[in-house]
């Protein structure tokens, strides 16, 4: 089931296109990647669907229905800039965003307690803002985005400030999120957590869609003819007409070798001498990283 759909959202600022044409569909309970290279349109879309702005064309529409002002409730939005306030206290400014949301200041209190301890953040709470590293305003700035529990989470590089300890925090509970039944669009320029966290992606550049689908998919779709093949012990291949040897590496006892091999040859041939040749635990398609398709699919249309 979608959640959440964009069709045909177009946006234009003066004479410069910001959209075009663009459409998204979210499964319910999925993790979305809305990526593109910087002045894209991401930001754009994300600030349309958080009703921000407007679009000059186009429908929007969450559980099947055109989305409504009052449905601004219904979604969780983390964006890249920090919005809090720097005096306030951060235990008091919870509370407030929080009740914002449409939560009771009792029902507030009892959410904010659960987050605060679970992120070990609970001594924070007579703090001011401006007292707090950039990492730790993100970890508040997460929770009061978490906390109304909305059916759609917007996040737009949640990672930022964080050292590697508190990026693995956040990913563990953006997954326990979604494992709750959130839906989350998730929007970074982070390559690696797109393949950790992502289950579709839509790619956007100047403007307009240039490559959506499953991720795992997409990463097949883009394997070329490179293959990864795993032997039990110290194992010496040699390249021949039928394919060439690109990378030799032994770890733990056992050899991996990444192949390309010739175009039109039956990859059963090659498996056949790979027995011959040792022990074979695995043979593969050696898939693209996101990082790499995403560069390929940019700089191919630019």
């Amino acid at each position: 089931m979608v959640l959440f759909e964009a069709r045909n959202i177009t946006k234009q600022f003066g004479p410069q296109v910001a959209l075009d044409n663009v459409s998204i569909s979210v499964p319910e309970q999925c993790i979305f990647g809305l990526l593109g290279p910087n002045g894209a349109g991401k930001t754009t879309l994300i600030r349309i669907i958080n009703q921000i702005t407007g679009p000059d064309s186009g429908e929007l529409f969450l559980n099947g229905l055109k989305l409504k002002s009052e449905d601004v409730l219904s979604i969780g939005y983390l964006p890249e800039e920090r919005g809090l306030y720097k005096k306030m206290k951060v235990g008091e400014q919870a509370l407030y965003f929080a009740q914002l949301k449409g939560l009771s200041k009792a029902e507030a209190m009892k959410r904010l307690k659960y987050w605060f301890k679970k992120l070990d953040i609970i001594d924070w709470w007579g703090k001011k803002i401006e007292e707090l590293s950039k990492g730790m305003q993100q970890k508040v700035q997460f929770v009061t985005t978490v906390l109304h529990e909305p059916k759609l989470l917007i996040f737009d590089e949640p990672f930022t400030g964080f050292d590697p300890v508190n990026t693995n925090i956040i990913k563990k509970e953006i997954l326990f999120l979604r494992e709750r039944g959130a839906t989350i669009i998730f929007s970074t320029h982070n390559m690696e957590s797109v393949e950790e966290l992502c289950d579709n992606i839509t790619l956007i550049n100047k403007a307009r869609t240039i490559l959506e689908g499953n991720v795992d998919e997409i990463r097949k779709k883009w394997a070329g003819n490179e293959f990864d093949i795993v032997f039990d012990g110290d194992v010496t291949l040699d390249g021949n007409n039928h394919y060439s040897i690109l990378t030799r590496q032994m770890e733990d006892n056992k050899c991996t070798i990444r192949l390309k091999a010739a175009g039109g040859i039956d990859t059963n041939e090659i498996l056949a001498t790979a027995i011959r040749s040792g022990k074979v635990i695995s043979f593969n398609p050696a898939l693209p990283s996101m990082n790499e398709i995403f560069i390929r699919v940019v700089e191919a249309r630019n």
